[in-house]
């Protein structure tokens, strides 16, 4: 890895080198948190876990051959390397950003409260089609995840981070460490009200991701939301908007439904006109596809490379991610939920054939207010041409409760739990059926999944 010997990985986290000076100018092959994933020439990073302490894998992976392990824990005089240090997880961050900055290469942000990870999915199969792009992969959004992916670029000329957040102080220190040349923010939801209290508190959050900008940064807003709507001006910086409303910069017009199979649209922006095909269900997805072009054009794409960057981008297991099993079509979203996605979910799901059926879970973190929110999907919910809502949690009861009042035509059934919702559904459901399963992480969703794939 350029420019990480043992000595510059010490000196840039702050840490007392301990072993033989001549190994101090070796240079690490990986930087791993997973003993099982250590090879010969890696350096370990003991992190100290709410279940597992690393610290009890520094023999196994030194036999394994690691070059080093960083730890913060005094090992006194052994036979290997090792670097001491107070904090590994803030060690991480501070190696990942100096092997960062060494490598010189533009960093594109990915910030909002839904639809980050379908951005950056977005935005990356864009890039692609012109540089070595590399994206994060799975969760690794947070402090500990930015490092991990940071430390797998290798001889990539670009990197798309996601990064997320659920408090105030935390975008700043993973700013810090990424410092993206172009921000690209999705929207401000009601997330992380547990933390964040509104969405001005939310924007509050996000916009630190800012804190960090170089004068020539690239600024990319969704300029239909009404708070980012307000950001005018960054240290200097003008904002560039996307959105369906065409007093954006980049716009989408003539929007078809293609039903699970995606819209068809006509994409504005400041330097050309094009038709494209986003290949997954939602106007939501077009967003991301406007996100996209805004990177692209910033990036010096052309538009028939971001063109073909829209219409290769594909799904995700847990996102949005259409599966046909033998019995039903199944939605799978059953990653993350909040009042934003479930609700744009569930408008995707009318778009289905034969029966529509929502499952449900509870979302979380969302404050004092957790159940009026519930509630409020519930409301929009009984406007829409679904058949069928059957959900599971203490929450999801204000949900039901308000589709009913709200006059739902079809048919809803709540359950205390997941595990009491699996033992119906067999019977509930009926060959055909186009399902969407929905609700936050915690829910553990994914097992309904599994059992409606057979």
């Amino acid at each position: 890895m350029k420019n990480l010997t043992l000595a510059n990985i010490a000196a840039a986290c702050g840490g007392r080198y301990v072993g033989p000076a001549e190994k101090a100018s070796i240079e690490v092959s990986a930087i791993e948190t997973d003993s099982r994933k250590v090879g010969e020439g890696a350096m370990f990073v003991a992190i100290k876990g709410e279940r597992v302490d690393g610290h009890k894998f520094v023999d196994q992976v030194v036999a394994n051959g690691a070059a080093c392990v960083l730890v913060e824990n005094d090992l006194g005089q052994q036979p290997y390397p090792y670097i001491l240090v107070e904090s590994s997880l803030q060690a991480m961050k501070d190696v990942a950003e100096f092997y960062l900055k060494g490598l010189d290469i533009p960093v594109v942000g990915i910030a909002g409260s839904v639809g980050k990870t379908s951005t950056k999915e977005m935005t990356h199969s864009v890039l692609r089609q012109g540089f070595n792009a590399l994206k994060t992969e799975g969760n690794f959004n947070n402090e500990l995840g930015l490092p991990i992916t940071i430390f797998r670029l290798r001889d990539e000329n670009l990197a798309v981070l996601e990064m997320g957040i659920s408090d105030f102080g935390e975008m700043h220190r993973l700013a810090k460490v990424a410092r993206p040349n172009t921000v690209i923010m999705t929207n401000i939801g009601c997330c992380h009200l547990e933390n964040l209290i509104d969405r001005d508190g939310i924007l509050k959050a996000k916009s630190e991701i800012f804190d960090f900008l170089e004068p020539d940064a690239h600024i990319i807003l969704n300029g239909d939301d009404d708070k980012l709507a307000t950001v005018s001006d960054v240290r200097g910086i003008k904002p560039v908007t996307f959105g369906l409303d065409e007093k954006n910069d980049f716009w989408a017009s003539d929007l078809k439904s293609l039903g699970l199979k995606g819209t068809a649209c006509r994409i504005h922006t400041p330097v050309g006109d094009f038709d494209a095909v986003v290949g997954m269900p939602g106007k939501h997805m077009v967003y991301n596809a406007l996100a996209g072009a805004a990177a692209g054009v910033a990036y010096g794409l052309t538009l028939d490379q971001i063109k073909a960057g829209i219409e290769s981008n594909g799904s995700l297991s847990g996102r949005f991610n259409i599966i046909d099993a033998e019995r039903y079509t199944i939605i799978d979203d059953c990653y993350n939920a909040n009042p934003v996605s479930m609700k744009a979910s569930l408008e995707v799901l009318q778009d289905g054939a034969n029966r529509r059926v929502a499952i449900l879970g509870d979302m979380g973190e969302l404050g004092t207010d957790e159940r009026a929110l519930h509630a409020g999907v519930g409301a929009h919910v009984a406007g829409l041409n679904i058949d069928a809502i059957y959900c599971a949690g203490p929450l999801c009861e204000a949900l039901a409760q308000a589709a009913v009042d709200g006059g739902f035509k079809g048919e809803v059934k709540h359950f205390a739990t997941r595990d009491e919702l699996m033992e119906a559904l067999p019977a509930l459901l009926h060959d055909g059926d186009t399902i969407l399963v929905k609700a936050s992480h915690f829910m553990q969703f994914p097992a309904i999944v599994e059992m409606l794939k057979g």
